[in-house]
């Protein structure tokens, strides 16, 4: 469905960014793939990274400075563009903690921008990226992204007659990727470190990688009416598992959970499940409201029961540190 497919991808150089801009590459002919990022010397390195991986096809990667701040930017990148995939955030807990007001005019102000500039050009379909933290919010990020999953859903009320949709993915932190636990793990481990620091050893997390992440944004550009947010079914672990499986035998020492960070990772919550529906391998929540019978999606999956809720603590699937060790193992080939 991405053949001769005009993409733009806000945040194009971020880890999600470059993998669904490889996936794209490597599975599909599309048109253009469009990297919106502000950052011109991260377009820079991922320029020259995707002309040594890519050289026959760089003529479809476009490279376009701008932040998401900028709705008159934001509108003239969008000429021509098909699909919109809203990778673009701050995203460091501490640093939307001590500067609330950046937070709110990227992860919010912009999120409307790229809403206001999709209904206004030509855009057919919109995929919003969302996290674990925008459910129950214990942090101002957290709080920003719920506030940006909530205008996406309801965008879908605004396009009229239009032929586009909004749609939101939701997963947590992906293995490996800058700021998750493992490569700070690997950080310590590799200066000589003699002891694992844990916040707390109740905490359990998902695990999912980029590739994962990538595909149930494909599948949300397949399947969306407008509204659902998708949720992959995937495994949990242990922080103590992994560190296990990262350092047999190491010691670990209890450090106390950091301010805004949570014991587990939360998907669906038990609020959430009148309106969740479970497929083979993945959730749907759709939307409470319904803006337009045209839009209606009809779940075609089953039902969860009465007082469901989807976290990292209460899933039916762990992994087993031998697993995490092979998990690990496959990062680093593909690595």
């Amino acid at each position: 469905m991405l053949n001769n497919k005009a993409i733009l991808v806000t945040g194009g150089t971020g880890s999600f960014g470059k993998a669904f801009t490889r996936y794209v590459l490597n599975h599909y002919d599309p048109k253009k793939i469009i990297i919106y990022s502000r950052d011109e010397f991260k377009q820079f390195l991922m320029q020259n990274e995707f002309r040594a991986e890519f050289p026959e096809k760089m003529s479809k990667l476009r490279f376009f400075i701008g932040d998401v701040r900028d709705k008159e930017r934001l509108t003239r990148a969008l000429d021509g563009v098909d699909y919109v995939i809203h990778a673009a955030a701050l995203k460091q807990v501490p640093a939307c903690e001590y500067n609330p007001a950046e937070a709110i005019k990227t992860n919010i102000n912009g999120a409307q921008n790229v809403i206001d500039a999709c209904l206004d050009t030509n855009v057919k379909k919109v995929v919003a990226l969302s996290t674990d933290k925008a459910v129950n919010p214990v942090n101002l990020y957290g709080g920003t992204k719920l506030v940006s999953d909530k205008l996406f859903i309801a965008a879908n009320a605004y396009a009229g007659d239009k032929d586009i949709n909004f749609s939101i993915v939701r997963y947590g932190n992906v293995a490996g990727s800058r700021g998750s636990v493992i490569p700070f793990f690997k950080n310590i481990l590799e200066n000589g470190g003699k002891e694992l620091p844990i916040t707390d050893y109740r905490m359990t997390r998902f695990w999912i990688s980029l590739k994962q992440g990538v595909e149930l944004v494909i599948k949300a550009l397949e399947e969306a009416k407008g509204g659902e947010t998708f949720i992959s079914k995937i495994p949990s672990f242990k922080i103590t598992d992994l560190a296990e499986a990262m350092a047999p035998g190491m010691p670990t020492k209890e450090v106390g959970i950091r301010e805004g960070e949570k014991l587990h990772e939360i998907m669906v919550t038990v609020e959430d499940a009148p309106t969740t529906y479970e497929y083979d391998k993945h959730f749907i929540v759709y939307p409470q409201m319904v803006w337009s019978e045209r839009r209606k999606a009809v779940p075609t999956g089953k039902k969860v029961p009465e007082g469901f809720s989807y976290s990292s603590d209460n899933n039916a699937e762990w992994l087993s540190v031998e697993e995490i060790r092979d998990l690990l193992a496959e990062m680093s080939e593909e690595a």
